[in-house]
């Protein structure tokens, strides 16, 4: 049985192969180097690019909640400074309210205290009115409406509730209503109390004097509790919101730590690959030349 002849065309393409091989890999190895990436098309690793494909679809999701939560952390922090202006408010028109009762002042002292009264009502109703980033805070959900106009003291806003979601399934209300705080004008709270206040010390009679220092300061007391109870809820909610910030913070860190051992190319093995890689090349290079030389050679004989 004769021996299958070798001819040079079969050695060429030998060579050619394995040349083609050897080539093809050490471009691989270029292209990591120059992308950092372990995974430069998804035929690389078909299981490592789904996993990274998951792994960014997570980060986009941590993503918008962290931009949730610092919209709410910006909201709440305006909320409370108004909550903060208006408290001052009120603790001013107790003060007010406790001199203009006592019975000593004048007919005039007591209308210029009524004055400074009707101003505090307008700056309640303008604090009322306070935005965060052109929002509406104390309008329920109606945002694009000032709760407040004037002259009248009527509640504009709804009663619904501002709600941002800082996690899968979690979400929280992030908003104070006006119609908790300063009331409409005539359910007993701020605006109403401070209405009140300002008849009974233009009035001047017994009745108003004694509703001075009797129902108009309970009434202010518990306009004051309103505020400070608004002020617990903003508090803790903010207080909620920042552990939420730092726990979406830690997670978007573990998750693009994933992402960067999922995909990313160890750069000193991959340098050192590239050397072999590049030496073997250089020495296929030389042994097929060899080759096919010596075989053009006995063709030739």
């Amino acid at each position: 049985m004769s021996t299958p002849r070798i001819t040079s065309s079969m050695i060429s393409r030998g060579v050619l192969t394995d040349l083609n091989d050897v080539s093809t890999r050490l471009s691989h190895t270029q292209q990591k180097m120059s992308s950092g990436k372990e995974i430069t098309r998804p035929s690389d690793d078909p299981f490592g690019t789904g996993r990274a494909l998951s792994l960014r679809t997570e980060l986009d999701g941590i993503g918008q909640y962290r931009r949730n939560a610092t919209d709410a952390e910006g909201w709440t922090a305006a909320t409370d400074t108004a909550l903060q202006t208006i408290g001052e408010i009120v603790q001013t028109s107790r003060e007010l309210l406790v001199r203009g009762g006592n019975g000593t002042l004048s007919a005039s002292d007591r209308g210029q205290i009524a004055n400074q009264i009707d101003q505090f009502i307008d700056s309640a109703k303008q604090t009322g009115n306070s935005a965060f980033e052109g929002r509406s805070l104390f309008a329920g959900t109606a945002t694009t409406t000032k709760p407040y106009g004037f002259p009248s003291d009527a509640y504009l806003g709804d009663a619904g509730d501002v709600v941002r979601q800082i996690g899968p399934g979690v979400s929280v209300i992030v908003n104070a209503r006006g119609s908790d705080v300063l009331g409409n004008g005539a359910d007993g709270k701020l605006l109403n109390t401070l209405r009140d206040i300002s008849a009974h010390l233009r009035g001047g009679s017994a009745a108003d004097l004694a509703a001075l220092s009797g129902t108009d300061l309970a009434a202010i007391d518990r306009s004051h509790d309103n505020v400070l109870t608004a002020q617990a809820q903003i508090g803790s909610i903010a207080n909620r919101l920042e552990t939420a910030d730092d726990r979406l913070s830690e997670l978007e860190l573990n998750t693009k730590t994933l992402l960067s051992q999922t995909e990313d190319a160890d750069m000193a093995a991959t340098i050192v690959d590239y050397s072999m890689q590049q030496s073997v090349y250089q020495s296929a290079l030389r042994a097929g030349a060899g080759i096919v030389q010596s075989s053009l050679m006995d063709f030739l004989r």
